[in-house]
């Protein structure tokens, strides 16, 4: 097992100019099915969790010709996924985004757009049904 470590400042900046983080921070909360639309529904799923001596190419190639990459890879950095591939992009890709994601969206929250909390800040709650019936 590799250990991941954390990117470098010239990386970051890269990272801040890379079109895919662009679209995902302007696509964030646009569509929320966006699973049941991505090319990966067809494919199988160990295709883009690769193990980390095998190259991530083929995973990453069926990322670009689908039109939810925006939302998918949102998605993997609002929760942190740093695991397999997500929206076009390589774990060792989304540590650096990551940092520039989260710069981002903490200190220029009306840059990504005003719809509401983080997916992690959204839980669902429960709430008991009254007793009605007897």
């Amino acid at each position: 097992m590799t250990r991941a470590r954390m990117p470098r400042p010239h990386e970051v900046a890269a990272a801040r100019r890379d079109p895919r983080l662009l679209r995902a921070l302007s696509e964030r909360r646009l569509d929320d099915a966006w699973r049941t639309r991505g090319v990966c529904q067809s494919v199988d799923p160990e295709t883009f969790f690769p193990a980390p001596s095998e190259p991530a190419d083929s995973a990453v190639a069926l990322c670009r010709t689908c039109d939810v990459q925006g939302p998918c890879l949102a998605w993997a950095l609002e929760v942190g996924d740093c695991h397999g591939v997500w929206g076009a992009t390589t774990p060792r890709e989304r540590r650096a985004m990551l940092v520039a994601w989260r710069d981002q969206v903490e200190h220029d929250p009306d840059a990504v757009g005003d719809a509401g909390p983080p997916v992690r800040d959204r839980l669902l709650t429960l709430v008991p049904l009254s007793s009605s019936r007897r």
